[in-house]
């Protein structure tokens, strides 16, 4: 849910830099025993980086391999499930943009309606204005609402994360944390990345349809897709079985802390939902594929803007609606990270949905050397995958 705040936006500027800069075209098409090694080598790498489990799972032109590496826990050295479950914070903004784009595609609302025409008196105070911000501007970043995280007693740190992490949250009163500070820019004018913007949008689907988010979400995507380990998980602190243990580091080399459990309330539809490697390759191959919108609403979902803040390290990352654009060295790939407190999610997908890969990490780590490190192995397993290099 936190997106790419602080040093975790240095961290993947500093890779995307490293990765793309000096790469040599794609290779041609590898066969099923260099897809399983790549992927098998990628996770043992990053387990040796400092991440205690790692899962993933790759798809190349039919051919499916996972691999995992490291424990589940640490405490009773289990293996790291091979596709257990996972937190995928923000990669839940693309199924709710899915979902926006839908309506939108049903005539039910327009992207160029405001804020305040869906949820009248929400956004207002400090300058924040829902009769300037569109439900575009919501869905690419472009509304300058503050960021509801940067205020989020969970996040603040390891005491904060153990007072507060069973505290239930309303959407509401996570806009409202936002709501206590200005603007950071004025509507339309530039790009920066909040999780406001996203608890928004899942209170714009509810007042459009009459249905909480996460209902319209199971309905529309779940099950036509048949994700059956995807969820939107409510109150419930807990994972289903199997799972590994999430560890955040709170201090570069301190001690690791576990933080499997907390309310999910606290990220609602900017990143609460949990998965599987294999549900969740499924839904990136199905959204590029054109099953999920209509084609009007896919061009509209891919209508891009630079990615600003991300530039000065980032050269060419751009977001459309819920979805980032990822240049390399065969051209790009779409995807969405994911962070939460201790875990973090990696995919990417071809623009035809024929190449796809994910990946758990079930530990976030404070420095950024190593975060660095573990995000620069991360983004070159997913250059590998996308341009089919062995």
């Amino acid at each position: 849910m936190r997106g790419l705040p602080g040093r975790w936006a240095l961290a993947l500027s500093v890779t995307l830099s490293l990765v793309t800069a000096g790469s040599t075209p794609a290779a041609a098409a590898v066969g099923p025993g260099v897809d399983q090694r790549r992927l098998q080598t990628a996770v043992r790498d990053l387990h040796r980086l400092g991440v205690t489990g790692v899962q993933g799972i790759s798809r190349s032109d039919g051919v499916t391999v996972r691999a995992r590496a490291g424990v589940g826990d640490l405490s009773r050295g289990t293996p790291v499930p091979l596709d257990g479950h996972f937190r995928m914070g923000s990669n839940t903004k693309t199924f709710v943009a899915v979902v926006v784009l839908q309506l939108v595609g049903e005539g039910r609302l327009s992207l160029d309606d405001t804020v305040e025409r869906w949820l009248p008196g929400v956004v207002t105070g400090n300058g924040n204005d829902g009769r300037r911000i569109t439900v575009r501007n919501l869905l690419q970043h472009t509304s300058g609402l503050p960021n509801y995280t940067d205020d989020l007693p969970l996040l603040t740190s390891e005491e904060g994360y153990r007072v507060h992490r069973f505290d239930h949250w309303a959407a509401g009163d996570l806009v409202a944390l936002a709501m206590r500070h200005r603007p950071v820019f004025p509507p339309g004018t530039r790009w920066d990345y909040s999780n406001t913007n996203y608890v928004l949008a899942g209170m714009v689907v509810g007042s459009v349809t009459g249905r909480p988010w996460d209902r319209e979400v199971r309905d529309r995507i779940l099950r036509p897709l048949g994700l059956r380990h995807t969820a939107t998980p409510g109150d419930r602190s807990t994972l289903p079985a199997p799972h590994a243990t999430a560890y955040q580091q709170w201090t570069p080399g301190g001690e690791l802390t576990d933080t499997t459990r907390f309310n999910p309330t606290a990220a609602d539809a900017a990143g609460n939902m949990v998965t599987t490697p294999t549900d969740l390759a499924r839904f990136w191959q199905a959204l590029q594929r054109g099953r999920l919108l209509k084609p009007r609403q896919m061009a509209q979902m891919h209508e891009t803007v630079l990615a600003e803040t991300f530039q000065d390290l980032m050269p060419g990352a751009r977001y459309g609606l819920g979805i980032m654009f990822t240049p390399n060295r065969c051209g790009g790939y779409w995807s969405h990270g994911g962070d939460v407190l201790g875990v973090s999610t990696a995919n990417g997908v071809s623009a035809d949905g024929s190449r796809v890969a994910v990946l758990s990490l079930s530990t976030q780590l404070a420095g950024d050397e190593e975060a660095i490190a573990v995000h620069r192995r991360t983004f070159r397993l997913l250059d590998d995958v996308i341009c089919a290099v062995g």
